[in-house]
């Protein structure tokens, strides 16, 4: 199945960033609203605090837009990175025509190539941190992602990382990983533990053995992150959400959702088949960001729903088009049940509901 960035497709990015700006004004502005009279009295650094500005890469992916969103609601000024000199053209036509005047100038749009470092330090510059959420497009339309697109992967952590540490302005930064990266291990094994979290690795043998490029592009970009994060002292978290879910994303994140499910039956009969809303996951994104400050760092699984019986694959299968033959026709050949693992996210779950008490005790 061949997979292009179509016209089409790059109109439905600007056209869902169009209504989130439409969305991101009516919020904002009640927001502001709310807050009148409840401002506490402005320190000598609250001018940093009203001044902060982020980057985020991909910025109109179907995840970046979502990113940007929580963004704005929060009160940032965020930059985003795209890839093309279409989608800048029409961001700014949307700027210019007046759409973008209820962010109050809150959105910044820049070209770049994330495997080309030379621009990158500039582009941080005057930034407090950077969410890359890495979102790749096989030009070659020959497969939903394809092994080169697992060096681009690679290529882009370590520049976007390297980047961030020589820029004296970044405190922090968040990558999107995969819960790929975590999941594909030989559960045959005894010294495997059953239970999934934070702390386990993809097999990078295992992964390129049954051609899971996704999984491998993801695992050794972010394992890319975390060395030249530590060579350079930087602080850096990592996300790793299960299949991104949410209105139309099979259409909006065709690329992503047929690489990810590449080995669905296999993570399926283990118990590994997760899914996350895409809004919940831009969620967490922020939180994390916004927790580093204190204690938040490391590594963090995301997702909402573990698929777990044959209704709920195939209303899977349903929502995103495909025809993933998650049940087979005949169990383990052997007789044997798969052995089924567990996975756990309670790391960030924690952190998430510690921030949601904190704000409503407020």
């Amino acid at each position: 199945m061949g997979i292009v960035r179509t016209d089409e497709h790059r109109r439905s990015e600007i056209e869902s960033f169009r209504r989130l700006l439409v969305a991101c004004t009516v919020a904002c502005k009640s927001k502001e609203e709310n807050d009148i009279g409840k401002r506490p009295v402005m320190s000598a650094d609250d001018d940093v605090v009203q001044d902060k500005v982020v980057c985020v890469t991909s910025g109109v992916s179907y995840l970046g837009i979502a990113i940007v969103n929580q963004l704005l609601i929060r009160g940032y000024n965020v930059r985003i990175i795209v890839d093309n000199q279409d989608d800048v053209e029409n961001l700014r036509e949307m700027e210019t025509s007046g759409e973008m005047r209820g962010t109050n100038n809150r959105i910044g749009i820049v070209m770049a190539k994330l495997y080309e470092a030379e621009s990158l330090s500039d582009i941080f510059s005057g930034c407090c941190g950077v969410f890359h959420t890495s979102a790749f497009i096989d030009p070659a339309g020959l497969s939903g992602y394809s092994k080169f697109m697992a060096d681009l992967e690679v290529k882009a952590a370590q520049n976007v990382i390297e980047a961030c540490a020589a820029t004296p302005s970044i405190r922090h930064c968040v990558l999107t990983s995969s819960l790929l990266a975590c999941t594909w291990k030989d559960y045959s094994l005894d010294d495997v533990s059953p239970v999934i979290n934070h702390n386990f690795w993809s097999d990078e043998a295992l992964c390129i053995e049954k051609k899971l490029w996704y999984a491998l592009g993801k695992l050794r970009a972010e394992k890319a992150a975390w060395r030249v994060a530590e060579e350079r002292g930087l602080k850096l978290a990592t996300i790793c959400p299960g299949l991104i879910k949410g209105s139309e994303f099979f259409n909006r994140n065709t690329t992503s959702t047929i690489a990810y499910l590449k080995g669905a039956q296999e993570m399926y009969k283990k118990g590994l088949l997760a899914t996350v809303d895409v809004n919940r996951l831009a969620e967490a994104h922020v939180c994390v960001f916004e927790e580093m400050n204190r204690t938040a760092s490391g590594r963090y699984i995301c997702f909402d729903q573990v698929i777990k019986n044959d209704e709920e694959a195939e209303t899977l299968a349903r929502e995103t088009g495909i025809r993933v033959n998650l049940i087979p026709e005949t169990e383990n050949a052997s007789g044997n049940a798969a052995r089924e693992v567990q996975l756990s996210n309670v790391k960030l779950s924690r952190l998430m509901s510690r921030v949601r008490n904190c704000k409503t005790t407020f």
